[in-house]
């Protein structure tokens, strides 16, 4: 399960761990470059809502694993053939065919996960799975610029070729993936047949006309995950040529920095989710983890003090927000809305990430480095309000979102003591009226003549007997 998702999370940043040798062989400038992170990004607009029904309507958990991770193996070879042609609208479409995979394929994974560790060992497996991901982000920052110097030692030569054999070469990780999936659906078939075990279901349920009942503090949420993340995956993506021109790194050092962000996530994750799961306080949390990514963005634009304190502090924020922020969805959101709520914040994330991609690229060509973290600077300070706003509509509504730990479980417990206690007077009247229902012809003649010592028909007594076994059923 953990090396499901290896593959897809290690070729998603090919293009940032070769930022340099995408640009100058495909002689792209970085608007273009970064329409590769556009493009994954497009069909997860949709898919959002679309990959949970597929899994649980129409391929099956088996089955929709293995096509996810196929469309994710094409797609980078897809990717890496438009490279050995010279053709970078194929490595476009190639893009586009991984991100149908990538995403739905991380809900298949989570979908296995539940289905065979729930009420056991649950949260642990999902730290465990976010840290290999995040391993597997880490390994490529660190390793791709060197097989793509090995491809050209062979060569002799660099150019489109070494780019797309070295493309190529990253894509065995995604074959290792759908291996995992082929052997998972084995042993996941056999334990149906000997643990008699159904099929894994996501338990989402996508109703899009829920959209018009979310509430203001849900639509601050979604701007607040829109305006971070948009801050933070473009940021990485073009990153190594931003150590490498302002700090003057070299190219190993900067896919170094570059990647601190994930290999801090990997272990903090699962430590944070404890945090926050034992504290609550969740609005506190995210403002910390915004006020800290703002700091080290200002840091990086505006000082030449060592980047690996700016990036440290964004890979803790970055891994406290993720735990703080997405489990808010489910105190605003009834239960049953859930599945349509982070269905609708995916959406929206992926079109932002897709539009904001393109975007930074635009403002590096044309105003340099500065200018571009003055924009992300700008987009975390949106963040930053919306969490403010998120703030004070929680404290006015009276919402749970800034409770402690102990005084949710408190008013929880109050709850359910309260909703037995409706139960229990209802299941009363209930029994009160049916006391009061008035009797037919027969029933009231038949229990004047027992009264008068008259002999009964056996059926009477029988009939007797189903309806108290009928009322003990109720």
């Amino acid at each position: 399960m953990c090396f499901l998702g290896f593959g897809s999370y290690f070729c998603y940043d090919n293009p940032a761990a070769l930022q340099t040798q995408v640009q100058g062989d495909m002689k792209v400038n970085t608007a273009q470059f970064m329409s590769l992170y556009a493009w994954y990004s497009w069909p997860n607009v949709i898919l959002c809502f679309f990959g949970g029904f597929l899994i649980d309507r129409v391929f099956g958990i088996r089955l929709g694993t293995i096509i996810f991770g196929t469309f994710v193996c094409v797609g980078q070879v897809i990717f890496a053939l438009g490279a050995l042609f010279n053709a970078f609208w194929l490595m476009d479409a190639g893009r586009f065919v991984f991100g149908i995979g990538g995403e739905s394929l991380a809900v298949a994974q989570n979908t296995y996960a539940v289905s065979w560790f729930k009420g056991k060992e649950l949260n642990l497996v999902f730290g465990l799975q976010l840290s290999m991901a995040r391993i597997g982000s880490t390994v490529n920052m660190n390793i791709m610029g060197w097989v793509y110097s090995r491809v050209q030692d062979l060569l002799g030569s660099t150019g489109h070729t070494t780019l797309g054999l070295t493309l190529m070469i990253g894509g065995v990780t995604c074959v290792f993936s759908l291996t995992c999936a082929l052997i998972l659906a084995y042993l996941d078939k056999r334990a149906e047949k000997l643990l008699c075990k159904k099929q894994g279901k996501t338990g989402e349920v996508i109703k899009l006309t829920d959209v018009k009942d979310f509430s203001l503090s849900l639509w601050l949420i979604f701007i607040i995950c829109v305006c971070y993340y948009a801050a933070v995956f473009p940021f990485i993506g073009l990153g190594k040529v931003f150590f490498i021109e302002k700090f003057k790194f070299s190219p190993q050092e900067a896919s170094a920095i570059n990647s601190i962000v994930y290999i801090i996530s990997a272990p903090m994750s699962p430590v944070f989710g404890f945090l926050v799961d034992k504290l609550g306080k969740n609005i506190i949390w995210v403002l910390c983890a915004v006020l800290t990514t703002l700091a080290s963005h200002i840091m990086l634009a505006f000082t030449f003090w060592n980047p690996w304190i700016a990036m440290c502090m964004l890979g803790v924020a970055y891994s406290l927000l993720a735990c703080a922020l997405w489990p808010m969805v489910a105190f605003v959101v009834p239960e049953h809305q859930l599945g349509t709520a982070y269905g609708f914040m995916q959406s929206i994330q992926n079109l932002g990430l897709a539009i904001i991609s393109i975007a930074a690229g635009m403002i590096l060509d044309s105003r340099g480095y500065l200018f571009l973290e003055v924009f992300f600077s700008a987009c975390i300070c949106l963040s930053l309000i919306a969490v403010v706003m998120l703030y004070f509509v929680n404290h006015l509504t009276g919402g749970d979102l800034n409770w402690s730990a102990k005084k949710r479980e408190k008013l929880q417990k109050l709850a359910a003591a309260e909703a037995e206690e409706q139960e229990k007077l209802r299941r009363q009247n209930e029994d009160d009226l049916a006391k009061l229902r008035p009797k037919d012809h027969i029933s009231l003649r038949n229990r004047y003549l027992s009264r008068l010592g008259a002999q009964l028909p056996a059926n009477y007594y029988s009939h007797l007997s189903t309806l108290a076994h009928r009322s003990v059923l109720k």
